[in-house]
């Protein structure tokens, strides 16, 4: 089975553990060749609504659908479609930078798996160290490699959970670049971040997040705005 779609909708999601709500009843929309940002303090629900969208866990009430499609529908081919990069970069330092991604190539089933470790060595602007092991990288070398890592299976969703953590400048430019570059081609990107400033220069649209519920969307040129009024600090 083959799975594409131009939407993902998250409609009334919630998550529970126990008596704990992290998310309550969150609905929103977004179409590919858009780049969404999710922003709020810490213990918003960001990284549980990334988690849920990733098909990583199971909503307790609510569901998110990928087009035509859930992930108990989906399954496999709809993962196939998902390219997730957490806080860990499941990178294994002891291999170079061409071997961790002819692995999750082959782990994926990439056709012409070595063209692509090529491109993605490239993107990441790694070819001059690709056979170096990974564990003489430094942070935003090892950020931008698990990057293309998540992306080997040229994937239709991009879910990313404070990728611009820890990066230096250059490589917090070559990102933005990145995620330009995937919406351009019709990516659909939805990511988590605190970083606002090194953000606003790629998202199309804010969902502003506080206490698990979501609390406003606005469009880049007024999200500062709508976030002072949503969650009542300055930025």
């Amino acid at each position: 089975m083959t799975v594409d779609f131009d939407r993902v909708d998250l409609v009334g999601v919630s998550r529970h553990y126990g008596r704990r709500r992290a998310l309550h009843d969150v609905t929103l929309g977004c179409q590919a060749g858009e780049v969404v940002a999710l922003v709020g303090p810490n213990g918003a629900g960001k990284s549980t609504l990334l988690a849920i969208v990733s098909t990583l866990l199971t909503p307790t009430a609510g569901q998110v659908r990928y087009g035509d499609h859930t992930a108990s529908t989906g399954r496999a081919a709809l993962r196939r479609r998902l390219g997730w990069l957490g806080h860990d970069l499941q990178l294994y330092p002891e291999l170079t930078a061409r071997e961790n991604l002819r692995f999750f190539a082959a782990l994926l089933d990439v056709s012409n798996g070595d063209k692509r470790v090529n491109e993605a060595l490239a993107a990441a602007r790694l070819e001059s160290r690709a056979d170096d092991p990974v564990s003489s990288y430094s942070r935003g070398m090892r950020q931008r490699l698990a990057l293309e890592r998540a992306l080997i299976n040229d994937p239709r969703l991009v879910l990313l959970d404070e990728p611009f953590t820890g990066l230096d400048g250059i490589s917090a430019e070559l990102l933005r670049e990145r995620l330009r570059a995937l919406a351009a081609r019709g990516c659909l990107v939805l990511f988590a971040t605190h970083d606002f400033e090194l953000a606003e220069g790629v998202l199309d649209r804010a969902a502003i997040m506080r206490d698990g519920r979501l609390v406003a969307t606005a469009v880049v040129t007024e999200w500062r705005a709508v976030y002072r009024d949503a969650v009542g600090r300055g930025l």
